[in-house]
């Protein structure tokens, strides 16, 4: 065979190596949109779980076809969605939720919390969560009732779970 009947190669122009490009640029940005979120934590809310600065990533399909479990850790998406809080669900629709002497009772049962090291003093009276709502809190009991941002907020609101 001669060079002049060797099989030809296929010729990469600009023009295809940018469509690969584009399409590995909307493909990574549909992943980390709307599978796994990076994120990076801020705030002392959920120590000694998680740390402020650390990042993380959001796993988004945790709760496609479920909704949140008592203790789980969740991302909840705050009105406008640019800002998140990462927090642990305590109570489900129909639980009732308080804490005595900072200890938190769900359907007045006590519950085991090994996640919270720190000793605290809260005190609320009960909260029926309601239909639709999940109930969330920080680790951190350390930090005065008043200074925590927890309570109840929507399910659809939840944007999925920390993956470490």
């Amino acid at each position: 065979m001669t060079e002049a009947q060797s099989p030809a190669k296929p010729k990469y122009t600009i023009k295809r190596r940018l469509i690969r490009a584009a399409v590995i640029i909307v493909v990574a940005y549909v992943f980390f949109s709307r599978v796994l979120l990076p994120l990076r934590i801020k705030g002392i809310s959920m120590e000694p779980t998680y740390h402020s600065g650390r990042p993380n990533f959001c796993f988004r399909l945790r709760y496609l076809f479920s909704s949140p479990a008592r203790q789980d850790i969740v991302l909840i998406r705050l009105a406008g969605g640019r800002v998140a809080y990462l927090k642990r669900v305590i109570g489900l629709p129909g639980d009732t939720v308080e804490f005595r002497d900072g200890k938190l009772f769900v359907n007045d049962q006590e519950v085991d919390e090994p996640y919270t090291t720190e000793e605290c003093d809260w005190n609320m009276e009960p909260v029926t969560v309601r239909a639709g709502n999940v109930y969330v809190v920080g680790d951190n009991r350390a930090v005065s009732i008043d200074d925590h941002v927890f309570g109840q907020t929507s399910i659809k609101r939840v944007m999925g779970s920390p993956i470490w």
